[in-house]
């Protein structure tokens, strides 16, 4: 069994810490709010994993040196909005060689990197040579994860070896573990999907029922597949569960943030008003900006995605966006 250091105490943090500590791992894990810390380790309940008790075997800490020396695997499982800064803070304690697994989706507005691209980044002085990166992703919702729900999720590393491990650490009675060489289009899918998982909540919003939700998901991830093979990624990775069914778990289920505030915003709440009472950072709000950047550099037409930034971000009206999709010009599905 392995040591496992967890940086970040939200539900997909503490749903894995849970899992890991149950299947014989020695698990820390680290918030920056020493209140969390210590209401996580008094009552061990997380408020938003209601039915799911914490093991006491599991250490909470504020302290990150501690969470990041001498551990096997080091998790980052902080909001994507937070690992930069977080990565910024731990390097000086995480050491050359360290498997690094994350499990945030997303994309940095400014740079367009996907996370593990800002951990290497962050890194790179440090570590470069040695630096052993993984992407871990799928359809997995924390809150099933945290009652052991038949799961299975996709370790993505350039390094078949960390993928390996990182396969070997985290597989358990109930969640299956494949491993994939494309990092980068894992990634991608990862943070795409959020997008389109708004767009799909805002027309369940609007009452417009399956069928327009199962043309937005596949249209949806005929536009993330596009932009990610024309970027280099592997094309099966859209077609697998990082790509389509990350994308339909998310785009359907009351569990996703992103399909939730899509949802209220369709029934006519402000994205703004939307985004507060979700509570929870909504990822695909932050990958709009990277998203249109990344489509208008490799100059790929995304036009679901173009069309939810102008709902999110520019006022336009949800039911004016739908007839905007739907009178585009006509032309061929492939």
């Amino acid at each position: 069994m392995s040591k496992v250091g967890i940086l970040g105490a939200g539900t997909w943090g503490i749903a894995l810490s849970r899992m890991l500590a149950n299947t014989g791992h020695t698990v820390t894990v680290w918030s920056a709010l020493p209140d969390e810390v210590k209401q996580l380790d008094q009552t061990r309940q997380q408020k938003n994993l209601p039915g799911m008790t914490i093991p006491a075997s599991i250490t909470f800490t504020s302290d990150l040196p501690a969470a990041c020396t001498d551990q096997a695997l080091l998790l980052l499982a902080v909001p994507s909005v937070y690992v930069r800064s977080t990565v910024k803070q731990a390097a000086p304690f995480i050491p050359a060689g360290q498997l690094i697994v994350d499990v945030a989706k997303g994309l940095e507005p400014d740079t367009m990197l996907t996370m593990t691209q800002v951990i290497a980044d962050e890194l790179s002085q440090l570590h470069a040579p040695k630096m052993r990166l993984v992407a871990l992703s799928g359809p997995t919702h924390a809150e099933e994860v945290a009652l052991d729900l038949p799961t299975t999720i996709v370790a993505a590393a350039d390094d078949e070896e960390a993928a390996k491990q990182a396969q070997d650490i985290f597989t358990s009675s109930f969640m299956r573990v494949y491993t994939n060489p494309d990092r980068y289009g894992v990634e991608l899918c990862g943070a795409l999907k959020n997008i389109i998982a708004l767009a799909a909540g805002i027309s369940d919003g609007l009452g417009y029922g399956d069928n327009a939700k199962a043309a937005l998901i596949t249209r949806g991830m005929t536009e993330i597949k596009r932009l990610g093979t024309k970027l280099g990624a592997h094309a099966a990775t859209f077609d697998g569960l990082a790509g389509i069914g990350d994308l339909i778990v998310t785009g359907t289920s009351t569990h996703s943030r992103n399909h939730n505030c899509g949802l209220l915003i369709g029934q006519g709440m402000s994205p703004a008003a939307a985004k507060k009472q979700i509570g929870m950072v909504v990822e695909g709000i932050n990958a709009i900006p990277g998203a249109l950047e990344l489509a208008a550099k490799a100059n790929v037409s995304m036009p679901i995605v173009e069309t939810v930034d102008q709902v999110i971000n520019h006022g336009l009206d949800p039911k004016e966006a739908v007839q905007q999709l739907l009178n585009r010009k006509k032309k061929a599905e492939f």
